[in-house]
């Protein structure tokens, strides 16, 4: 009985998203077989999206493949209670064999940053479309690669920047920036205060038996192993990530851009380093300031792990400045400031969908305020599948907030600014940034080429 009520729960839930998203007219409602579904990454936000997924459309979730077998193992048991059929999916340590051996439509890669352009593009070779989460990247290269890789083989690829369907940023786009309201833009703000960065020093320790380290680090270097890297510690490192610019700012900057209709930035440049939290076997900066130039406007980002945030109510946020006011916005909240006292001000919260969907509730590690955003996110990916069209985060709207973000990380560490020819793919004038956009991969791993993937 309490199983029938949980598929009862889902189905309907799964019907309120399509009318609450306005998806008449798409043929996929009746679709007569489910997508056939895999996960790469089985982790916190691989589970999440996959499980947001599942309530907005019929799936059949096949296979789920993971180098941590007891991370594995649970997730195959939550897909049981959560997917309509109640089947437990296929389990796998090497996600090359799961996409081999199955016959997928949609591929959801949720593993840290490193694997991402290997996993995309081995499951857009496979036939998939995917749905990849950000960034897309560790090297501007990677980024190109998994482009290419789309465009060939005709796949969809939506980036999980989801900002462009949080309904209140949604709104804010329309009743702010589409409507004239902010006058003319001539400066951005992006920042991020979170205490987010591991700030401990664990000894090394013997490698559990359930977990594949060699099959976990794939084409990054093999550090010393300190723990289970989930969840927090390998975003600590650069040699599996871009830090907290790679992490928060391709979100706040990807909004931006996507508000203010911009694509490649001019130039980047950056500085900052590790200037407070010295003691951490963590690699990446914990301060960092970087300027994306445009025409007439800069973007500057500002993220610092440490101290307090220069304006509490927007610890993560973006804020545009135009001659007629200011939109101040966050994953919680935005404001529209008029520049005269007269002028009306407009704010709207963030919305949570509680009622319609209660098990979010239960769901480890939730973020309420972003699941309807990732819920119509998925939507989107799926009309663009239907339709053939490209989604609202486009693959080659991902890598362009990624690899500007990385070469942010670049300019940081050169000490100049750098200017990026995506067309060439090169820095201008500058051979030894060239080199440094694709990275050395371990023996065994082969880079992908953007030019032959």
């Amino acid at each position: 009985m309490n199983l029938n009520r949980r598929h009862f729960i889902k189905g309907s839930t799964a019907m309120l998203a399509l009318t609450a998203f306005g998806a008449h007219g798409m043929e996929w409602m009746d679709r007569k077989d489910p997508y056939k579904v895999g996960l790469i990454g089985s982790g916190w936000y691989g589970k999440s999206d996959l499980f947001r997924l599942i309530q907005v459309a019929p799936v059949d979730v096949v296979a789920l493949a993971d180098p941590d077998k007891n991370m594995l193992d649970e997730a195959a048991n939550l897909v049981s209670q959560r997917q309509e059929s109640g089947k437990t999916p296929k389990k796998y340590a090497d996600y090359k064999k799961m996409l081999s051996e199955n016959k997928f439509d949609i591929i959801l890669v949720g593993s840290p940053d490193h694997w991402h352009a290997l996993h995309a593009i081995d499951a857009i070779k496979a036939g998939a479309h995917v749905y990849l989460q950000k960034p897309i990247s560790v090297d501007v290269i990677e980024g190109e690669a998994i482009l290419a890789a789309a465009r060939k083989y005709d796949r969809v690829v939506q980036i999980g920047t989801q900002r462009r369907s949080t309904p209140h940023l949604v709104d804010a786009k329309k009743k702010v920036m589409d409507a004239g309201l902010l006058g003319k833009v001539s400066h951005a703000e992006m920042c991020c205060y979170y205490h987010m960065r591991a700030d401990a020093n664990p000894p090394e320790q013997p490698v559990p038996d359930f977990f594949d380290y060699e099959k976990w680090t794939g084409p990054a270097p093999m550090l010393p192993f300190i723990g289970l890297p989930h969840r927090r510690w390998w975003r600590a490192m650069m040699e599996y990530s871009n830090g907290i610019t790679g992490d928060m700012c391709v979100h706040m900057f990807d909004a931006v851009r996507w508000t203010l209709g911009l694509g490649w930035p001019n130039s980047v440049y950056a500085t900052g380093g590790i200037y407070v939290q010295k003691d951490s076997r963590a690699t990446i900066a914990d301060t960092q300031t970087a300027t994306f130039e445009y025409d007439g406007l800069d973007c500057v980002w500002n993220h610092r792990s440490w101290g307090t945030p220069q304006d509490p109510e927007y610890p993560w946020a973006y804020k545009i400045y135009g001659d007629k006011g200011t939109l101040k916005a966050s994953v919680m909240k935005y404001e529209f400031i008029p520049q005269h006292k007269d002028g009306e001000k407009i704010m709207q919260e963030t919305m949570y969908e509680k009622e319609k969907y209660p098990e979010d509730l239960d769901e480890d590690g939730m973020e309420l305020h972003a699941a309807p955003a990732t819920r119509r996110q998925m939507v989107d990916f799926l009309k663009a599948i239907e339709d053939g069209g490209r989604p609202i985060a486009d693959v080659e709207e991902g890598h362009i907030s990624t690899a500007s973000c990385i070469l942010a990380n670049m300019s940081m560490e050169l000490g100049r600014p750098l200017r990026y020819d995506p067309q060439n793919r090169v820095v201008i004038d500058d051979e030894e940034a060239t080199n440094m956009l694709k990275r050395n991969y371990r023996t065994g791993y082969q880079h992908p080429d953007p030019d032959t993937v």
